[in-house]
């Protein structure tokens, strides 16, 4: 694995066990923060397929049971759906529940997810062959679907101590839709499989965004030439945001907390413009977080790639030195 990948695990790593030395967790702010989580993940993964809700709808039609004027019903039961996905989630990945990858956990989520708009293929592998719009890669023929994902379960079973979590969740989110087992909803999926993987290991529910779905797209073809390294950097700032905004909320006050920031407020108390800062941070070599559309930072976060750009240089230095 690259050294910057390996870089971005142990930054991350790190920020895991900062969390776990917060525990016991306050029940009620954790709740809080799980719920809106949920409604966020619904949000950006049914919107990454098209779903026409916005976040706030999103919640009204969970939350409230609201019906939205002038959006198609399919849109409202697949909100409802993929939600209905999470609470079991949630549930499975409990540390009591003795769980592992599957073909069945798999079909299981994927039922859920398609139960109210595509009941008679919810839970099933298709029985023909597919295509994907706006990507080069044909889906494997129907007929080898079976053994191919026999054979996914068995790769992550040989592999799920000897990769890290987030290599092994990327990896496996990757190879899930490039077989496509299923007629539609395979994306979802896949990003609920991926998040098995990681909630399993101590990680906040990790969320790919709609704002990001251009490069996740192209990360996936990447990906699909064995160019795995987009994929897994990808997935693992993505886990990194999730713990940003865990660390922001659960630190309690009597701890140091770090403040963060837009780019453009950071840009003035720094020598760096905002425009090298978004460079910095889309590059993932600064500690920084995506709201919304925004970019998110701190000081403390910036010294640090300040004191981590010295080191490599001084290492750089004395390799030329020694040569």
């Amino acid at each position: 694995m690259v050294n910057h990948i390996k870089a971005l695990f142990q930054r991350i790593d790190q920020k895991l066990a900062r969390l776990q030395q917060l525990r016991p967790l306050p029940e009620t702010a954790v709740k809080k923060l799980q719920e809106k989580f949920q409604i966020e993940m619904t949000y950006n993964s049914n919107a990454i397929e098209g779903n026409s809700l916005t976040l706030k709808e999103t919640f009204w039609v969970i939350s409230e049971g609201i019906t939205v004027k002038n959006k198609p019903l399919k849109d409202h039961l697949e909100a409802k759906d993929h939600h209905e996905a999470l609470e079991f989630l949630y549930e499975l990945v409990q540390p009591q529940n003795q769980l592992t990858v599957s073909e069945k956990l798999t079909r299981d989520l994927h039922g859920l997810v398609m139960k109210k708009t595509d009941e008679d293929w919810a839970g099933r592998y298709r029985q023909s062959n597919v295509f994907i719009t706006g990507t080069d890669h044909t889906p494997p023929d129907a007929s080898t679907v079976p053994s191919a994902m026999a054979q996914l379960v068995n790769w992550f079973r040989k592999n799920h101590r000897r990769l890290h979590p987030i290599e092994l969740a990327a990896k496996l989110h990757h190879q899930l839709v490039f077989i496509h087992p299923f007629l539609d909803g395979n994306g979802r999926t896949a990003r609920l499989l991926m998040n098995v993987t990681l909630m399993r290991q101590g990680y906040p529910l990790t969320i790919i965004l709609k704002n990001d779905r251009k490069k996740y797209y192209q990360v996936l073809q990447q990906a699909d030439t064995n160019n795995y390294q987009p994929i897994i950097r990808f997935v693992a700032r993505s886990v990194e945001r999730s713990l940003d905004i865990y660390l922001k909320t659960l630190t309690p006050t009597s701890k140091q907390r770090e403040k963060f920031y837009s780019l453009a407020e950071i840009a003035k108390k720094v020598s760096f413009s905002a425009d090298y800062l978004n460079l910095l941070a889309r590059q993932g070599k600064l500690e920084a977080h995506k709201e919304k559309r925004n970019w998110l930072t701190s000081l403390e976060a910036v010294s640090r790639y300040l004191e981590s750009r010295q080191r490599k240089r001084k290492e750089a230095n004395g390799r030329r030195y020694l040569s």
